[in-house]
């Protein structure tokens, strides 16, 4: 019987939610929660409903987020309701009030959900009531949750705190100067989250960019894109000349007013590193990244990616070359796992939105690990060549001769990265970060690190030749049991920095342990697809029973094979992968007690996955502790 309609209303609870979830600083215009952590909602019963029992009927709560929500990528979860609310998944409890007219719901959000603006629905079949719209934030009082931050204190700075100092000067004449990063204050939640919504990944995939937002890595990574404007629509446009229009970087205070300036009129005019960095900092607060901005006094900047910085002059003095080093220069650290590079390189991670070099083709740095700087792991994601260079290159000064010869004026292995700042917690007082950074200028580790950094340094540039150009990569499907309809997908990614038009081919067939090939069971292609630039396009090819299993051996192999090719570029990239297919599970259940050198009846269990009947078939059972080995014949076993 339907049910949906005795629910007359829902109230969110906005005031005492967002109080809990330490949001009530951007007010009780609507909800806006943390994920990980429950929060209640009521629904409100029409009258006469009073023996609707939410508890036992068969609805399904369903949350959405983004313009395409799919359940494959997380953007769609539908839950039922349990006993209590777990803290690992979307899940919702609920009681109902003794007077019978209203029914409270706890509903806890996935510690791993994408962050953004939710939908909530109740569905009942093919009935489907909204309950109302929330926004869901990255949650630092959350163990599970990524950006987790063990301390108070730390959270209340990182997260909560809407006022701090942002460093200048030199390294001996540091000044503080005030910042309002303003995080709560009204709209500027909603341009945020706008901000996300301009980056040139989500016009290019929306889903996959929602469903991305789930990670803060990648929602760091984006920040750093789109704070400057050099790619894209971005919030602030970079001026180191004379400025003869907009606003001088000196005159900002305020990021709130930037946003909102940018809101209403894109790119603003003009920025400069700190105001890059307090910006940045803003928007990774409001969405809940613990955030702090950072200055670097005697910062290099290292155009060729050779860790040294050469300072080049010709005879009259003036200097002609591209590396140099900066009084000062901004960037963010916002806190996190990285389970991309492994727990040791967990903490704060480094990136800057100051748009200097690109990667990846955007105007983008970071996040690298603070960790990983400072014992000179330039492998490691993202960008710590760069950061690197910044705090610890060396210098040499060069001499240009008239006949275009260089001779060595001097070198400094210390002039660069002193002072490394940002403001204490719960104090307007400077703390120095620069161990976090590096070793101590001139010690024995820190020489050590840069000769490793010299040597990663260079594994890092092969990597990144390796991987320029077109890639193909396969993905499998979770669960492929012999007998069972499965979908693998073919993966080309276009890392060149123009759209390219390719024919892409992807087949699989059945192929021995030896490596002889066998007979063709599923084959799909695109001739025309078009990739752009940095991004990627996949091809599903569904394997399904009738296709492979007459043609697969005892073996269980299947060889995919995925082809993309340019034939103007004369460009050629294949990827290859066997699967070996699952046998179905056995499960074994004792029947009574269990004990020793007793007899004991067990309870076999086989899920058949094949559209047909199994006849005669015979079950082994052995295993330590066991006397003897048992056979057990079984005349069928159904199809499922």
């Amino acid at each position: 019987q339907l049910q949906i309609w005795v629910i007359e209303r829902c109230d969110l609870n906005i005031k005492s939610n967002n109080s809990s979830h330490h949001t009530d600083l951007n007010g009780e215009e609507r909800l806006i929660v943390r994920r990980g952590q429950p929060f209640n909602i009521t629904l409100h019963l029409k009258p006469g409903s009073e023996e609707f029992k939410l508890a036992e009927s068969s609805f399904t709560f369903v949350v959405e987020t983004g313009p395409l929500p799919s359940e494959e990528s997380g953007t769609k979860v539908s839950f039922s309701l349990r006993d209590t609310t777990v803290d690992t998944e979307w899940s919702a409890s609920a009681s109902n009030d003794p007077s019978g007219n209203t029914v409270s719901v706890s509903i806890s959000s996935s510690p791993d959900a994408p962050i953004g603006l939710y939908s909530l629905f109740l569905e009942q079949g093919w009935e489907k009531a909204s309950l109302g719209q929330f926004i869901l934030l990255f949650n630092s009082w959350c163990p599970r949750d990524a950006v987790y931050m063990q301390s108070e204190s730390k959270r209340e700075e990182y997260v909560l705190a809407q006022h701090g100092q942002i460093y200048r000067g030199t390294y001996k004449r540091i000044k503080g100067t005030p910042w309002h990063y303003g995080q709560f204050e009204p709209g500027i939640l909603d341009i945020c989250l706008k901000i996300l919504d301009k980056n040139p990944k989500f016009v290019c995939d929306p889903d996959e960019d929602c469903s991305a937002r789930r990670n803060p890595v990648y929602v760091t990574r984006v920040l750093s894109t789109m704070i400057n404007s050099e790619d894209d629509r971005g919030v602030l446009v970079g001026e180191w000349d004379e400025i003869l229009d907009g606003v001088h970087p000196l005159d900002w205070i305020d990021s709130g007013e930037i946003l909102h300036l940018w809101a209403e009129s894109g790119p603003v005019r003009y920025g400069q590193c700190w105001v890059f960095a307090a910006v940045a900092c803003t928007v990774s607060r409001a969405l809940g990244i613990p955030c702090r901005v950072v200055t670097n006094f005697g910062s290099a900047h290292d155009t060729d990616a050779n860790l040294v910085i050469e300072l080049l002059f010709d005879e009259s003095g003036n200097r002609i070359s591209s590396d140099s080093i900066w009084n000062f220069h901004v960037w963010v650290e916002s806190w996190m796992t990285r389970p991309d590079l492994g727990p040791e390189y967990d903490g704060w991670q480094a990136s800057d939105p100051t748009p200097q070099e690109t990667s990846d083709g955007l105007f983008c740095c970071g996040p690298a690990s603070v960790k990983a700087i400072r014992e000179g792991e330039l492998t490691k994601k993202y960008d710590a060549p760069f950061i690197f260079a910044e705090v610890n290159a060396d210098v040499v000064n060069l001499l240009q001769l008239p006949d275009g010869e260089f001779v060595k004026l001097s070198g400094s292995t210390k002039s660069v990265g002193q002072f490394i700042s940002t403001k204490a917690v719960g104090t307007d007082e400077r703390l120095d970060i620069t161990h976090q950074y590096k070793y101590p200028e001139g010690s024995k580790e820190e020489r050590q690190v840069y000769e490793k950094a010299q040597h990663h340094n260079k594994l890092h540039q092969q990597q990144q030749e390796e991987e320029s150009g077109l890639h193909v990569k396969i993905k499998l499907a979770h669960d492929m049991v012999v007998g069972s309809d499965f979908e693998v997908c073919a993966v080309l990614t276009n890392n060149y920095k123009k759209t390219r038009n390719c024919t892409f081919v992807f087949f699989a067939r059945a192929i021995s342990y030896n490596g002889k090939q066998g007979d063709s069971c599923g084959f799909a292609s695109d001739k025309n697809v078009g990739v752009c630039v940095f991004s990627e396009r996949r091809l599903s090819l569904k394997l399904q029973y009738d296709s492979y299993g007459s043609v697969i051996t005892p073996d269980r192999l299947i060889q995919l094979s995925a082809i993309a090719f340019d034939k103007k570029a004369t460009d050629y990239h294949i990827a290859e992968k066997t699967i070996v297919l699952d046998e179905p599970d056995i499960d074994i259940k004792l029947t009574e007690k269990a004990a020793v050198n007793q007899p004991v009846t067990a309870e076999l269990s086989l899920w058949n996955p094949l559209p047909e009947l199994l006849q005669d078939c015979s079950f082994t059972i052995g295993g330590f502790g066991l006397t003897g080995v048992k056979h057990v014949t079984v005349k069928y076993v159904h199809p499922l």
